[in-house]
């Protein structure tokens, strides 16, 4: 089942790597591409010829309309989101993805293509459920944290604001992961994790 959301015209915030898979999936869901801000006017998605650069970051007080975050970095997230206005934050979900019609999507969340976010998961705004990414049921995913594309999460897992769950890292069942956590690529988490920390390994320590 693919989840469908009306479309949209949308403003991309940042023209990097993770803006291009974000565009790319925003226009196979339906949405028009007005634009996108970076301070780079060499940004990626410019250059490429995705769409037209429409000014930096602090131009984006003057432009109306839906946007949403499109850098993946999650402490680079929080610090744009302090500065603009997100009140209207677009959700990008790839039409590739399976997102359970009973679990919640906040604004501004991406999802991408292979993605799986299962029963009752709630998922925060700005968060990123990367490609291929698994979020079972009843997981919670905290504002602006990234699963990493290939990541899996179990039933009841619980990830704090901020976080980085790695490349194809695994979280067993019911493990509470605190905020600002980074979790290495790769790494199995097998307890809860506190706040702050950095894990990796098999099992993460």
């Amino acid at each position: 089942m693919m989840a469908r959301m009306a479309a949209e015209n949308i403003i991309l915030i940042g023209g990097g790597g993770h803006a291009l898979v974000v565009a790319e999936a925003a226009t196979l869901a339906g949405h028009t591409l007005v634009g996108f801000v970076d301070d780079d006017p060499q940004a990626l998605i410019g250059r490429l010829g995705i769409c037209r650069r429409v000014g930096t970051l602090a131009d984006i007080a003057g432009l109306t309309g839906p946007r949403v975050l499109c850098v993946g970095d999650v402490a680079v997230r929080a610090r744009i989101a302090a500065r603009v206005d997100l009140s209207n934050a677009a959700t990008v979900i790839h039409p590739r993805a399976f997102v359970s019609p009973t679990a919640v999507i906040g604004r501004g969340v991406f999802v991408g293509p292979g993605a799986v976010v299962h029963a009752r998961a709630r998922i925060g705004e700005h968060a990123v459920i990367n490609s291929g990414a698994v979020v079972e049921h009843e997981c919670v995913i905290g504002t602006h944290t990234h699963v990493a594309p290939g990541a899996v999460l179990g039933g009841n897992v619980s990830v704090g604001p901020g976080t980085l769950v790695g490349l194809g890292s695994r979280v067993l069942p019911g493990v509470t992961i605190g905020s600002g956590v980074t979790v290495g690529a790769g790494a199995v988490v097998v307890r809860d994790v506190r706040d702050d920390a950095t894990v990796k390994g098999v099992p993460a320590d």
